[in-house]
């Protein structure tokens, strides 16, 4: 049972049968919300720091067909990571208005019919794994125990987004080690960025559920920030916009480089001073961060193709 909701106009559900879903038999689509493929913000969130490491390491146009391997890959493994942290937190979940219609949460897919949906959904990220070098291969596969352990964050640590930060970044490290065969200062510098700017958005996200997360006791850096959300966002855009700058220059130092990162900067501006903490608003500013991963891209194409 929920413990408490919110206003219905204001709970956006977190599964939705609609679009290209509808085309699906009926069966098939409860699999297919367990995965967000309702959802696809989030595969973009986890696609865009791989390209901009293929775009920045200098990988395009001869490497293009690499990015449709990690729009692949990010496609399986999200669906995977959702999957999996839906089983971990079906109690959760079943306890907040915002999930509580989650297929396994709601008893709509057993969870045993949930384990053998995440094995099929990991069998299609091998097929991409195995596209890679073998050194990239290591580095993919050692995200595994992040990967694992992030659904247990949020009940001991008021900074899940943080955690979320290092996984969900973690193509950058691999597409940057597949593009040159190692991992440079500038590699570093661009999965730092893009651990700061997941915090950023995740937190954002994180407001749509801050009063029933106080409620049933599940932590968040909504929480952590209280009062200050739009400062601590904010720093964390700015902390992402320098680490992205300095590994762009490090890439090229010229001075186009800070131009192509000026229509970024903009757009973090906008969430920032327009970002409003209830109502739908926080879903909107979350999702127009697949708008920043395009203009981030843009930049590492127009600095690594130089």
């Amino acid at each position: 049972m929920v413990e408490r909701r919110m206003d219905a106009a204001q709970v956006v559900p977190d599964t939705e049968v609609g679009g290209l879903l509808r085309l699906l038999p009926r069966a098939a689509r409860p699999y297919a919300l367990l995965a967000r493929f309702d959802r696809p913000i989030g595969w973009w969130l986890l696609y865009w720091p791989g390209a901009w490491a293929i775009a920045l390491a200098g990988g395009l146009p001869e490497r293009w067909p690499m990015l449709l391997w990690f729009l692949l890959g990010a496609i399986a493994m999200r669906g995977a990571g959702c999957v999996y942290n839906d089983i971990v937190d079906r109690d959760l979940d079943a306890r907040v208005a915002r999930t509580a219609s989650r297929p396994i949460a709601s008893g709509v897919v057993s969870l045993r019919a949930a384990w053998l949906w995440l094995i099929v959904l990991c069998l299609v990220g091998l097929v991409v794994l195995l596209q890679l070098r073998w050194q990239a291969q290591l580095v993919a596969l050692s995200s595994l125990v992040l990967v694992a352990a992030y659904p247990f964050m949020k009940r001991i640590t008021w900074w899940p987004q943080a955690w979320l930060g290092l996984v969900f970044t973690w193509s950058a490290p691999t597409a940057w080690v597949e593009m040159t065969g190692g991992f440079d200062f500038a590699g570093v510098l661009l999965y730092a960025g893009s651990f700061f700017w997941v915090i950023g958005y995740d937190t954002i996200y994180a407001l749509q559920d801050r009063e029933d997360d106080a409620l049933v006791g599940i932590r968040s850096s909504a929480l952590a920030m209280g009062r200050h959300v739009r400062a601590g966002v904010g720093l964390c855009f700015a902390l992402a916009m320098v680490l992205w700058g300095a590994a762009c220059w490090l890439v090229q130092p010229l001075w186009l480089t800070p131009l192509a990162l000026l229509p970024l900067a903009l757009h973090f501006l906008w969430q920032i001073a327009t970002l409003r903490e209830d109502g739908a608003d926080p879903l909107v500013k979350f999702r127009s961060n697949r708008f920043a991963g395009l203009l981030m891209f843009a930049a590492c194409l127009v600095v690594g193709g130089i």
